[in-house]
């Protein structure tokens, strides 16, 4: 079950942006590291649904999705729309932008 009302469609992902805690941009004293010391990192999330894939050339299969609900996964960082559903952001990404799943 998706944490999030949103189907994405062919093979397009949801994906939860990790919270400054998730994601170590908080130091273990509390100290907040800025974003400019980030850089041009690609961004990192979990992913919340997933599309059913996208058909293959001949229109008669689905291509299976590579990553599913609850993955850790690194996106590009320029590759993604941003929707807020109940004031919280989630951003929609096509599979071809996920570069990544982390620990799996």
């Amino acid at each position: 079950m998706s944490e999030v009302n949103i189907t994405p469609l062919a093979d397009r992902v949801v994906v939860r942006p990790l919270t400054e805690e998730e994601a170590g941009t908080v130091s273990a004293s509390g100290i907040i590291i800025p974003d400019s010391a980030k850089k041009d990192e690609a961004g990192e999330g979990i992913v919340v649904a997933v599309g059913a894939g996208k058909w293959d050339e001949d229109g008669e299969k689905r291509i299976p999705m590579e990553v599913k609900v609850g993955d850790r996964v690194v996106y590009s960082k320029y590759g993604y729309d941003e929707v807020k559903v109940d004031d919280k952001s989630y951003y929609i990404v096509s599979e071809s932008s996920v570069l990544a799943v982390i620990g799996s």
